[in-house]
């Protein structure tokens, strides 16, 4: 069996960190390809397997080598409670603009515009995964597939197509642009095939977003409220979406 720091050190510079046992699990469940796993406690990581991800225990018991903890303290960037770590092979850039680009759709895609924190960015990508969306792209400088957002996102990077993209590649589809001086959105049914787009936190939509948005819609806000959290709004939105027509796959 090849030494799992050496697997470690010839995927690290262009692999996917897997930060606890959550985002591995998730990313095992979606077809995330997976070269190394390390754990300092094996028994323990395969015990809450057991408990919590049955569908997983097996995979995961021939994956996970059980290290020192010095030595997996030197693979991450902090400690992860459950004492797991992983690299996954990063999906194709191809393969992901593929499937953004594909007509008809079942459900819509999600663009963060030009968004500035990582933690809101990895929230995002496991909300638009629970509700099926097809993919999460972000425009700006922030890399979707950071390993913080890749820990916000509990692995679930492999269940959604996400990418960066400037906005003159958007994925086809109509484009909703959420805002406040838009129309309420309880009055829109939101098309499976809708492009969904967030401003940033600090400054709101991009002047280029708006311009392209066929649609401003605004969502409903107790009067002297300034603004939802990101991914608060990205729920409520995707709520309204599967309220209307839309659900996530079975």
């Amino acid at each position: 069996m090849t030494d799992p720091l050496i697997r470690w050190r010839e995927y690290a510079a262009s692999a996917v960190l897997l930060d606890g046992f959550h985002a591995l699990k998730h990313a095992l469940r979606f077809g995330a390809e997976v070269p190394v796993a390390v754990t300092t406690d094996r028994r323990a990581a395969l015990a809450l397997a057991e408990e919590l991800a049955g569908d997983v225990r097996e995979t995961l018991a021939v994956l996970l080598t059980e290290v020192p903890e010095r030595t997996y303290a030197g693979l991450v960037p902090r400690l992860h409670p459950t004492g797991v770590a992983a690299l996954a092979v990063r999906p194709s850039r191809e393969a992901r603009l593929e499937a953004l680009a594909r007509l008809p759709r079942t459900a819509p895609v999600v663009v963060l515009d030009n968004p500035r924190n990582l933690g809101n960015a990895g929230a995002v990508i496991r909300l638009a995964a629970g509700f099926g969306a097809t993919g999460v792209v972000t425009t700006g400088t922030l890399d979707p597939w950071h390993p913080t957002v890749v820990r916000g996102g509990a692995g679930l990077h492999f269940a959604t197509a996400v990418e960066r993209l400037d906005v003159d590649e958007l994925p086809p589809g109509p484009l909703f642009a959420l805002d406040p001086e838009g129309e309420d959105i309880r009055g829109t049914e939101l098309p499976d095939d809708a492009v969904l787009a967030f401003g940033s936190e600090r400054s709101g939509l991009s002047a280029e977003v708006r311009a392209r948005a066929d649609r401003l819609l605004r969502l409903p806000m107790r009067p002297q409220v300034s603004s939802y959290n990101l991914a608060t709004s990205v729920a409520m939105t995707l709520y309204h979406w599967s309220a209307t027509g839309g659900a996530p796959a079975a």
